[in-house]
């Protein structure tokens, strides 16, 4: 009997991971089964890129695990039972269980209204392709591609990475629009002086409208109505102001933190059910620097990488390799043309060094066109030598192939 290997999710972390172990583990003992809700690769990292205009081919995932012979589940994930060690799915036949033996929850995270009344009714996000595709349309109705800020208006709320990128990309692609950023705090405040002197001189080259320490208490069709009584108008209002997590591993018994990651070990080991593994958002790891690592692509590929070594450690009953868990900086676009790195302390406070400009923009770039090309070529440059199942600890003996 074969050990049925679940992948839940087919983002940053879930094709990674799902790709090297069908690369690391014999076919001939395991096999792999990917579940995502849609059919496509999501570039998570360039939707606000795709919103403002820019045109994006969405991959194929049967393409991208083409001759892996991964299984590949178009589905929705409707629940996870760790003690019958199934997972339930719907689609389009109607959908069903699946059972597994080791599960890897890569799930993610979309976007949170924070409570707010009306931003599910009238505010759009770049939190999913989807509705990405919404804003464009949207901005396309009122674009007039005349003089900067002739067409319509365009309010972002939210000043972390998601906010500042979407609002300096729709600025910079279509200078007809009125664009202003609604920061609760300080514009920029975890950067660095240098940096945020920068974010602030981008703003004003772009002609973004930046309103600091304001805080939204309700989203309307055409305004935004803020903590201190004032209405803002707005054609479009774009919400970047939070994350969520699917409530599905709490809801199954998996221990979660109260934002619902789940809690793993420094092996991406579920803490409370042992054949469940986590990576990407749906991960709660503790960095080396002893700090949660945050929500991140780049935590997606550190957590990725740490599960697929304790993955293919215990079931081929090798040592487990280590991944360092860092995070050391925080690299934002701010059109096409610039752009901030900033340098980031083992206590996540921002350094004084940052790099700004075209070759902070040229950099992202390439760290995009790297990613894509990773997820697109999951089993590149891993050994060719297949690994046997083995007795191993954690490893039913039913499903050892000897």
């Amino acid at each position: 009997m074969k050990h049925r290997i679940v992948v839940l999710g087919a983002g940053y972390a879930g094709a990674y991971v799902a790709g090297n172990l069908a690369r690391r583990l014999s076919p001939a003992d395991t096999e792999i089964t990917v579940v995502n809700a849609v059919p496509d690769f999501v570039e998570r990292l360039r939707l606000h890129q795709l919103a403002a205009g820019r045109e994006m081919e969405a991959q194929k995932l049967a393409d991208v695990f083409a001759g892996t012979g991964i299984r590949l589940r178009v589905a929705r994930v409707t629940a996870v039972d760790p003690e019958r060690q199934v997972v339930a799915v719907a689609d389009a036949d109607g959908g069903g269980e699946l059972g597994y033996d080791t599960l890897v929850y890569a799930l993610g995270s979309h976007g949170s209204d924070c409570g707010v009344p009306g931003v599910a009714e009238h505010a759009f996000d770049v939190a999913a392709r989807p509705s990405a595709l919404r804003l464009r349309e949207r901005l396309d109705s009122l674009d007039t591609r005349g003089r900067r800020g002739e067409g319509g208006s365009v309010l972002v709320v939210g000043d972390g990475l998601t906010g500042i990128e979407t609002a300096t990309e729709i600025a910079e692609s279509r200078p007809g629009l009125s664009v202003a950023l609604i920061a609760r705090g300080e514009l920029g405040a975890r950067l660095s002086a240098g940096a945020r002197s920068h974010l602030r001189q981008a703003c004003d080259r772009l002609g973004i409208t930046v309103l600091e320490h304001t805080s939204v208490e309700a989203v309307e069709a055409t305004r935004v109505l803020c903590a201190d009584g004032t209405a803002l108008a707005s054609d479009a209002t774009v919400w970047t102001a939070g994350f969520a997590l699917n409530p599905i591993a709490a809801a199954g018994g998996l221990e979660v933190t109260e934002n619902g990651r789940i809690v793993v070990d420094d092996t991406m080991r579920s803490v409370s059910h042992p054949n469940v593994y986590a990576a990407g958002d749906s991960a709660y790891a503790i960095g080396d620097n002893g700090r949660p690592l945050p929500m991140s692509c780049a935590s997606a590929g550190f957590t990725g990488g740490q599960a697929i070594a304790a993955i293919v450690g215990r079931l081929t009953g090798r040592k487990i390799a280590k991944t360092k868990l860092v995070y050391s900086y925080n690299h934002i676009s701010l059109g096409r043309q610039d752009g901030i790195l900033q340098l980031v302390d083992d206590e996540g406070q921002a350094k004084p060094t940052y790099v700004g400009g075209r070759k902070a923009a040229r950099v992202k770039a390439g760290i995009l066109k790297m990613s894509l090309w990773a997820n697109a070529h999951p089993t590149f440059g891993v050994p060719k030598r297949k690994r046997r199942l083995a007795a191993a600890p954690g490893v039913s003996a039913a499903n050892v192939v000897a």
